[in-house]
């Protein structure tokens, strides 16, 4: 895959502005600078232009910004065909699917035709799509409005994916994905979306894929974990810390890059490695960074721990959805069991 180019460590003119913003605001403002530098880029998708948005994450782009923002009908397939046609013309679109679930009726778009661009045309072409998305588990979504899907994604050879969780990153990683050249999946969260304001720091140079964020210093054992869910693990290190148990949580923005000798190295440390997603468990990206620690021949004292979704659909009634997504509490009493049987 390409490195960003060149042109993404041009700084803002509003480089170092500091903003109070919600999550959802900082998408705005992402997408809002993307578009004001860099003239190729279109922002599409259902309901994303005068609507401004299902969650209201794009009010006021249309206004600003005219027909490079426009809605499109109900066809996540139309929507992601038409943008591989036109970023291999030279446009750069940013399109946008409302729920990860709805992207499975243009997994041909992303999977045999967005992926596969540079590598079928030998080197002579690039798609520079974004595809923004949210996903997760939210009271009354449903089954087929709540699945964690970045796994699929993840199998794919040529697509970048990353999932932000901070409104700092929900800004930084969506303009990094603007700017690089490789097909990039944003998954988003709606619960994140106005869940407070954080501050965060607009402008200044593009900052390059991958990295890692250690959330919680601890020594006794190495939780890795991402997206939304990372609130409840971080809650869960500071449960445990009272309990004299030192956890250490790696939030992971990028998983495609994917960080693998930091984390080796981290986990090289604890002795210990435990994964959280909001994903089920059974194929969950967590068995793929269990593996990857595991073949590199780090000596555990304990066996690697999974967490997650049990492996079913997930209801409509957020009581029980609360008895089956892993909470603060329940990762705590789970990370000390495992403790105590190693």
């Amino acid at each position: 895959m390409s490195e960003i180019s060149a042109t993404a460590l041009r700084p803002s003119q509003a480089d170092g502005t500091v903003a109070k913003l919600t999550y959802g605001e900082a998408v705005n403002a992402a997408l809002r600078r993307c578009l004001e530098e860099l003239p190729e880029t279109l922002l599409y998708g259902e309901d994303i232009a005068k609507p401004g948005g299902v969650f209201g994450v794009t009010r006021g782009l249309r206004r600003d910004f005219g027909e490079r923002v426009f809605d499109t009908p109900i066809s996540e397939s139309a929507i992601l065909g038409s943008a591989v046609g036109a970023a291999m013309l030279g446009r750069r679109p940013i399109v946008e699917i409302m729920w990860a679930d709805f992207s499975l009726v243009a997994f041909d778009q992303i999977v045999n035709q967005l992926a596969n661009v540079h590598y079928v045309s030998r080197g002579e072409l690039r798609a520079p799509v974004v595809v923004r998305t949210q996903q997760g588990s939210a009271p009354g979504a449903c089954a087929q409005h709540s699945q964690s899907l970045e796994a699929f994604f993840l199998h794919v050879p040529g697509l970048r994916v990353c999932m932000p969780w901070t409104a700092q990153d929900a800004y930084d990683l969506l303009v990094a994905a603007v700017y690089c050249d490789d097909p990039t999946i944003v998954i988003e969260n709606r619960t994140l979306y106005s869940a407070g304001k954080q501050e965060v720091v607009l402008g200044g140079p593009v900052q390059p894929p991958g990295g890692l964020r250690v959330r919680h210093e601890g020594s006794d054992a190495t939780l890795v974990t991402w997206g939304a869910i990372t609130a409840r693990a971080v809650a869960a290190a500071s449960t445990l810390a009272e309990q004299g148990v030192s956890l250490e949580v790696l939030e992971l923005p990028w998983l495609n890059p994917f960080p693998t000798e930091d984390v080796i190295e981290r986990v090289r440390s604890t002795g210990r490695l435990a994964v959280l997603h909001e994903a089920n468990v059974t194929g969950g990206f967590g068995a793929e960074v269990v593996a990857r620690v595991a073949g590199s021949g780090v000596a555990l004292r304990s066996p690697a721990l999974r967490l997650g979704l049990p492996d079913t659909r997930v209801p409509a009634a957020p009581s029980l959805v609360a008895g089956l997504l892993p909470d603060s509490d329940g990762i705590a009493a789970s990370i000390q069991g495992w403790l105590a049987a190693g």
